[in-house]
This record gives structure tokens, C-alpha cells and sequence, in this order.
């Protein structure tokens, strides 16, 4: 593709999401942080839990995109926290502030027209920065919804 500009910046508004549902920040802002670490009846998931899952996940593709140096978490217990809830703001505030930063600097590769979005990578099977775009996106979106989800349980979305 002569000029794929078109193609990044559609990739760029997938990944920021919103167009179909609410956006990842929307899905987030305004979790009472009290609520932060609840299971509601019917969820497997806290907010905390997803939040943290979100980032871990999002930070593994974004890491395996730059370097075959990445290894990633052990599957699926690394990709969980431990604990329910956050021990307290400041670390709540670090995790929304982390996915935050792993997806500008993703935004930030698919931005670079030197960046190849069709050439795999020389390591892995076949990936390439299209399909893991593709799959930040997909995957932010579906546990994006189950925050809305939860925090309907939760009482806490308006």
C-alpha cells in the first residue's frame, strides 16, 4: 500500500475506541475506589482485576511489537493480579496511568509510517503490527465492556 495513512489513522480512533460503545476511559473514570476491589454477584471480576488485566495484556503486545528480547507472562496466571483490589489510590491511579502510557507509545508505532504494518515480525509466528493493533483493540473492547457490565452490578454507571 503506496500511502497507508488512512489505514493508521483508522487503527489510531479503533484503538481509542468509542465509536460503538463506551471508550476504555469511559468504562474506567468514575469507579468508586471503594468498589475498586468488589466481585459483584455474577462476576468472576473486580474492577481492579480487569483494570490490572487490561494493562498486563496491553503492555505484553506492545512489548512484544518492539523486541523479540520480550518475554511474556506465564499464561493465564501472570496476566491476573493476586489480590482483588488495589492497596490504595496512588496504585490504582499507577495501573490507569500505565495503560494510558503502553497505549500512547502503541498509538506512537502505529503512527511512524517507517513502522511496517503488514511485515511480520522476525520473531513469533507470522505477527505483525496490523494484527497486534487489531488485537489491543479487540481486547480492550471486550473487557472494556465487562467494566461497564461490572460497574452496572456495582450500581456505579450512570
Amino acid at each position: 500500500m503506496a500511502d497507508d495513512s488512512v489505514l493508521r489513522k483508522q487503527l489510531i480512533e479503533l484503538l481509542r475506541g468509542g465509536q460503538a460503545h463506551a471508550t476504555l476511559d469511559e468504562a474506567i473514570d468514575g469507579i468508586p475506589f471503594e468498589q475498586a476491589g468488589t466481585r459483584p454477584e455474577g462476576s468472576p471480576h473486580s474492577p481492579w482485576e480487569l483494570l490490572v488485566h487490561l494493562r498486563i495484556a496491553q503492555e505484553d503486545i506492545l512489548k512484544f511489537s518492539q523486541s523479540a528480547d520480550h518475554k511474556s507472562p506465564p499464561w493465564p496466571r501472570g496476566y491476573w493480579p493476586s489480590q482483588t483490589g488495589p492497596a490504595n489510590q496512588a496504585e490504582w491511579d499507577g495501573c490507569v496511568r500505565a495503560l494510558h502510557e503502553d497505549l500512547a507509545a502503541f498509538e506512537a508505532m502505529i503512527e511512524d509510517p517507517e513502522q511496517d504494518l503488514f511485515r511480520p515480525f522476525p520473531w513469533g509466528e507470522g505477527q505483525t503490527l496490523l494484527r497486534e493493533a487489531l488485537l489491543i483493540a479487540d481486547h480492550n473492547a471486550y473487557h472494556g465492556g465487562q467494566l461497564v457490565l461490572v460497574r452496572r452490578l456495582l450500581r456505579a454507571w450512570e
